[in-house]
């Protein structure tokens, strides 16, 4: 059988997937392969999954089936997390070719291209053997006019309701001098702005004896002033303390993060096995709004956890409108096999969950709103990703999306990848507009 050229990908869950697939979409191209559209016809499909929640290893099997009704003589490959931590349950699935955990997923372009020779279906060693950050060739993550870069692997918190350290092993920072490399790079290729990415940032620099932290990284990126946005992808709220408030005094450092905030009572944070109650996200959060003018927020909140009663959920509501978020990703709480969380009494029956997720979201409708109204009448500096229909669009310092009315005698296109700073007008669907 000769060398197959069409491969398509599916790509489920956190921008470390998206970054990982991407490396693998060129390391292809660059062996000559085509990559196609996932519905299209294809020799090889390799999908990434995830596995953070039930929905998540739903979709996957779901995704994977679909893949051989496309074309049933192709290769079908699923990699990821859902494939670190599922494999046995894959194995049954007749329709998969290879099953290829995240430690061996640096190595499944090898599979590909050596498939003539016999190979074991399942590629996948002990998530824990795993000691060091394993660099991925060509893997930055782009889109638009900014790059995603990749510092940091792994989780070692071992919250109760998360898989993530059985799929994605115990946290390992990159090398800065890598890090440092790739943002340059990026920089000279004309992107105007970089989000840094993991599993658990705030980690970064544990397992590198003393020589680094998350916040001297940071700062030696914002020192080396090779770009002119930095953005911070996620941290814990008991990650920032006063030297990592300082760092936003660099104004290249963008005026927004996000939270792993997944609850605001101290009940249901001391049952998820965080290290911190909402004394700490109150005043951490609150300290980093004083000092950061402009700076906006969203964060993760998972509703129903085991034993979460009317009055701790109400905790988490009061907090997260006191603090005041401008967006929130919410999840009702489903047990993941194999963590100590599934295994608690008082599980939170399902109408319950669902309602509680509702009132979560009219909070953030209302929430979102207040957040963007304090703007109308000031302006806000725009990276301008895309032209669509007479509109400039892009995000703000604050990652708010923004639409630009465009100029009909302007040159349109030359606005694409310009930072330019508007005045706001008005909001509509949560998003903010601008006459230009």
């Amino acid at each position: 059988m000769g060398l197959s050229k069409k491969a398509a990908f599916y790509t489920l869950g956190c921008k470390v997937n998206q970054y990982e697939t991407e490396s693998l979409k060129n390391q292809l191209i660059n062996c000559g392969f085509t990559i196609v559209d996932f519905a299209e016809k294809a020799d090889y499909y390799i999908v990434n999954t995830c596995t953070v929640t039930n929905i998540a290893d739903r979709k996957s099997r779901n995704i994977l089936r679909r893949a051989k009704k496309t074309n049933k003589d192709a290769v079908l490959i699923v990699t990821g997390c859902y494939a670190q931590t599922e494999s046995a349950a894959l194995y049954g699935m007749e329709e998969i070719d290879y099953i290829v955990g995240n430690t061996g997923k640096k190595n499944l372009i090898g599979l590909i291209l050596e498939r003539e020779r016999p190979r074991e279906r399942l590629h996948r060693d002990p998530i824990f053997s795993r000691k060091e950050y394993e660099e991925y060739p060509f893997a930055s993550l782009r889109e638009m006019s900014r790059a995603y870069i990749k510092i940091q692997d792994g989780c070692d918190q071992f919250c109760s309701y998360c898989k993530i350290p059985f799929a994605r092993g115990r946290s390992r920072s990159r090398a800065k001098e890598n890090i440092l490399e790739e943002i340059r790079q990026m920089a000279g290729e004309g992107y105007r702005e970089i989000i840094l990415i993991g599993i658990n940032l705030g980690a970064y620099g544990a397992d590198l004896e003393g020589k680094e932290n998350f916040t001297s990284l940071v700062r030696e990126i914002l020192d080396r002033d090779f770009i002119e946005r930095v953005r911070i992808g996620s941290v814990y709220p008991d990650k920032i303390d006063g030297d990592f408030i300082n760092l936003f005094s660099y104004p290249a450092l963008m005026p927004h993060l996000h939270i792993s905030l997944q609850s605001c009572d101290d009940t249901v944070l001391r049952k998820m096995r965080r290290n911190y109650g909402g004394q700490v996200i109150e005043e951490a959060l609150g300290a980093l709004k004083k000092a950061v003018p402009l700076l906006e927020l969203t964060g993760d909140v998972i509703a129903g956890f085991p034993g979460e009663t009317d009055r701790m959920f109400q905790n988490t509501c009061d907090l997260i409108e006191k603090i005041g978020f401008a967006g929130l990703h919410i999840f009702p709480y489903s047990d993941r096999e194999g963590t100590f969380a599934a295994t608690l009494p008082d599980k939170v029956p399902g109408p319950v969950k669902r309602n509680r997720v509702r009132r979560l979201e009219a909070l953030k409708k209302i929430l979102a709103r207040r957040a963007r109204e304090k703007y109308i009448g000031k302006e806000l500096s725009v990276l301008i990703e895309e032209e669509k229909n007479g509109y400039y669009f892009g995000y703000s310092e604050n990652y708010l999306k923004t639409a630009i009315l465009s100029d009909e005698h302007d040159d349109g296109p030359s606005w694409i990848n310009k930072i330019r700073k508007v005045r706001i007008n008005s909001i509509e669907k949560e998003m903010l507009t601008s006459d230009g």
